[in-house]
């Protein structure tokens, strides 16, 4: 079993840690000794996804807590957003999510988010590491722990008033997916009480079967599911409900850049402000071509929510996202939250009464990636033996195309993508560079 501890779920700064039962004990105990440094009192909440190891981790942590005098909320099983607005609402010392996310159920995470229920400050990560290599003090208070039984139902009611009261979902056929993960509690009654016909598929969690063969990382149940049941709409989620993904009547796939872009035509149609939208490397060109006509910047982050959520606060916009179906909507939420994105796609939907088809002016470009795996540990040999074709490449695509060359940070490979018009031609510019590299 893979295990991590970072405030992504997956690696961190922390992130070379593994969770077992003492190291999240040790984990709950230092977080509370630094949360209640100085005498003060600090209550924490501890969500968890639906994945088995959620409860062996959830009570590791809550007897660190509790140890180190802190008061904890247990909420059990909720998507990942839900604790940081319940942090922040209830105005409490810090949240707490054991969950992996869109990964399968043999891994497992922690991730923490501060007061203001966004990611915690970089100075208390680094002050919680430092207390993990001190001994563990006898106690001289413990902490109380509550199950709080109205985590879902405030969740529930604040994701629906992100939705505009004066709408309705009545009329709207939709196949939800839940990935047999953290949303198949909240999801399908949040659209029920908004007027939808709801069906349900991947609602039915054991602890191992989150994410396998269905959720926003295997479209392909949501698919079929559409199709048969002659649904107006396909919505999935991912394990811990912070990535969202759609498919139209027809079975085709809606995803996070396309999204953003409708929520973009819903902000609009609300008569909201907005100067730009912040996309990843990897947003394609034709989706900021798509803005640019319509009189808005796209600016490009680097892959990761944590850089697109960096360059919102920067330029204190409120829309962004991640063609994986990681949405920022900051008007509504601290964080991404796949319920509250979709919410938000549904209500351009229902304002302009239209479909998601009609919302998207424009078709992608054709992309290519190839990985080219190097034969030495100087990752950077190939950079000066490629400037040239690059240089050209981009002579000839121009406007129409892109190409991003990059070395990855987990594997001697490098990545090179071309974007442009027409796939013969990004295929020609990809194996191009490849062969340039391997050469």
């Amino acid at each position: 079993m893979r295990k991590y501890f970072g405030t992504d779920g997956v690696r961190g700064r922390v992130g070379e840690f593994p969770i077992t039962p003492d190291f999240a004990l040790r984990l709950g105990y230092a977080i509370g000794r630094v949360l209640g440094g100085g005498g003060q009192h600090s209550t924490v909440i501890i969500g968890k996804d639906t994945r088995i190891s959620g409860y062996l981790f959830e009570s590791s942590l809550e007897a660190g807590f509790s140890y180190a005098g802190i008061d904890v909320y247990m909420a059990g099983p909720i998507p990942t957003p839900a604790i940081a607005y319940l942090t922040k609402e209830l105005n409490l010392s810090a949240g707490v999510v054991i969950s992996a996310s869109h990964n399968p159920y043999t891994d497992n995470g922690i991730k923490l988010f501060g007061n203001d229920g966004a990611k915690l400050a970089d100075e208390i990560e680094l002050a919680i590491e430092k207390e993990l290599d001190n001994v563990m003090l006898k106690a001289d208070k413990l902490g109380k722990v509550t199950r709080l039984e109205t985590a879902k139902k405030k969740y529930i009611e604040f994701c629906k008033n992100t939705f505009p009261r004066e709408m309705s979902l009545k009329g709207l056929k939709i196949v939800v997916d839940c990935a047999n993960g953290a949303t198949y509690q909240v999801a399908p009654n949040v659209l029920t009480e908004l007027g939808a016909d709801i069906i349900k598929i991947a609602c039915e969690p054991d602890g191992i079967n989150i994410n396998h063969n269905c959720g926003s990382m295997c479209p392909e149940l949501l698919i079929k599911n559409v199709l048969a049941e002659k649904a107006d709409i396909g919505i999935a989620f991912d394990g811990d409900g912070d990535r969202v993904l759609f498919v139209d009547n027809k079975g085709r796939i809606y995803n996070g850049d396309k999204l953003t872009y409708i929520i973009l035509e819903a902000y609009l149609a609300q008569g909201k402000e907005i100067k730009g939208i912040v996309g990843t490397a990897m947003t394609n060109i034709a989706m900021e071509h798509a803005l640019n006509k319509k009189g808005f910047l796209l600016v490009r982050a680097d892959v990761g929510d944590k850089y697109v959520l960096s360059e919102l606060n920067k330029r204190d916009w409120q829309l962004g996202g991640e063609a994986s179906g990681h949405i920022l909507c900051l008007d509504q939420h601290t964080t991404g939250d796949g319920i509250v994105s979709a919410l938000q796609v549904l209500a351009a939907i229902t304002k302009l009464n239209s479909t998601l088809e009609d919302l998207i002016d424009w078709q992608d470009y054709p992309q290519v990636i190839i990985n080219v795996k190097l034969n030495t540990n100087t990752k950077d040999d190939w950079q000066d033996l490629t400037t040239e074709v690059i240089a050209e490449a981009n002579n000839i695509l121009g406007i129409d195309g892109r190409v991003i060359v990059r070395s990855s940070g987990t594997e001697p490979v490098v990545r090179v993508m071309v974007e442009a018009k027409t796939n013969d031609i990004a295929d020609y510019w990809a194996k191009k560079i490849a062969d340039k590299i391997i050469e």
